[in-house]
């Protein structure tokens, strides 16, 4: 579990007060220094991020913010970031200072109760406070000794509000492959690729298929209908990157399901319907509608990179007419949201899954459209209702959506 992606685990923020003991009480759980502890107000700046095992919940990683009541030069900016963590945060823990509940607070409860987020509420200094009426969790964070119970309480409390899709996730290929069973998985080896290795989604895909015991064969896309023609037994399903999913699908006889997988991360990162109706209005484009490409990890672009260059080609050349795109990378999202016709989100691989959504629903409040790389792509290359096909919910949104326009 060490080596288990941050986008996969539990993401657990903490809110708080400028001093009131955000740091100290992240460094009590993790038994180290891993956030600067001072009495100078303002010492958090940038999101603290800190993974941790915490069984048996499993992995998770803490996010200490900046203090919600910051009135130092830097502090517009910093509860400007610290108000970003609303989007990731799957669990809250809001630190009080001792029993004292302000504006601060209530404001900080307030949104979490908007955004469906649990919260946790957390009284620290409990040497400085009498906190023994308090029902829910108290501490001093610089007692060391405390580090035990106030870890076995926590757990408790996160067992006990902790979201039912992290206790129990979307599956990948689990549903679709069944034991015994065969993926066949086509994976692009070029210069995007990184050396000696495999991408996050066809790895987790691997696993996910072997925890289900079923089992994979992966081979490049020149080898792809050569592997089909000499297995006994067709596959249960073939997988391929989005960007040679025309290829893939034409070598894929009818009979056996297909998909990308930037599409299965659609489904276990967000919300698979609402992507596959936002792809069906890239039919309704127009000439001079503003595009949003939403890329989440801010990697170095590389020639023909696929965000920012051959989406937009793709989209342009399907469409007919001259587009506004936008390109917003690593955790930015604009606040003009109305202003675009369509909003394409990438995978989510780097995301954890209440990321994904929230930016669901940011667009759907906005009345924007919603769809994500892999089925853009599919449906620019007029393959979409193919590997839309082992989804038919998500199919029939679809063309609901297709019959209309």
């Amino acid at each position: 579990m060490k080596t288990t992606p941050k986008s996969l685990r539990l993401h657990i923020a903490l809110f708080g007060r400028t001093n009131v003991g955000k740091s100290s009480f992240l460094n009590l759980i993790a038994g180290q220094d891993v956030a600067i502890v001072s009495e100078q107000a303002g010492t958090t700046t940038d999101v603290v991020e800190k993974p941790m095992e915490l069984l048996p919940i499993g992995p998770v990683v803490f996010l200490d913010t900046a203090g919600i009541d910051d009135t130092t030069t830097l502090g517009e900016k910093r509860i400007g970031r610290t108000e970003k963590v609303f989007d990731r945060a799957d669990v809250i823990l809001l630190l009080h200072e001792g029993d004292r509940v302000t504006e601060f607070e209530e404001r900080v409860a307030a949104t979490a109760e908007e955004k469906k987020i649990p919260v946790i509420r957390i009284f620290n200094k409990s040497d400085l406070y009498d906190l023994s009426d308090s029902s829910v969790l108290s501490v001093n964070s610089g007692d060391l000794t405390s580090r035990d119970r106030v870890l076995a309480e926590l757990k408790a409390e996160l067992l006990r509000v902790c979201p039912d899709e992290f206790i129990s996730p979307p599956p990948l290929v689990g549903d679709l492959v069944k034991p015994g069973g065969l993926a066949v998985l086509v994976v692009p080896i070029d210069l995007q690729a990184p050396k000696g290795r495999l991408i996050l989604p066809q790895v987790s895909t691997i696993r996910d298929a072997l925890d289900n015991d079923a089992a994979t064969l992966v081979c490049k896309e020149r080898e792809y209908a050569h592997m089909l023609s000499i297995l006994k037994k067709k596959p249960d399903l073939a997988i391929c990157d989005s960007q040679m999913v025309l290829k893939m699908v034409a070598d894929t006889p009818p009979e056996i399901p297909c998909t990308t997988f930037s599409i299965l991360f659609a489904r276990l990162k967000g919300d698979l319907r609402k992507l596959a109706m936002g792809a069906a209005a890239i039919d309704r484009l127009e000439p001079g509608d503003k595009v949003l490409i939403a890329e989440s990890c801010s990697h170095h672009a590389l020639e023909d990179d696929i965000g920012r260059v051959k989406i937009p080609r793709w989209l342009r050349q399907y469409v007919g007419v001259d587009l506004e795109i936008d390109v917003y990378a690593g955790r930015d999202f604009p606040d003009n949201l109305s202003e675009y016709k369509l909003a394409v989100q990438c995978g989510g691989c780097m995301q954890n899954r209440r990321e994904v959504l929230s930016r669901i629903e940011r667009c759907e409040a906005a009345g924007v459209p919603i769809t994500n790389y892999g089925l853009c792509i599919a449906q620019t290359q007029g393959v979409l209702k193919r590997v839309l096909s082992p989804f038919p919910s998500a199919l029939m949104a679809y063309d609901e959506i297709i019959n209309i326009t």
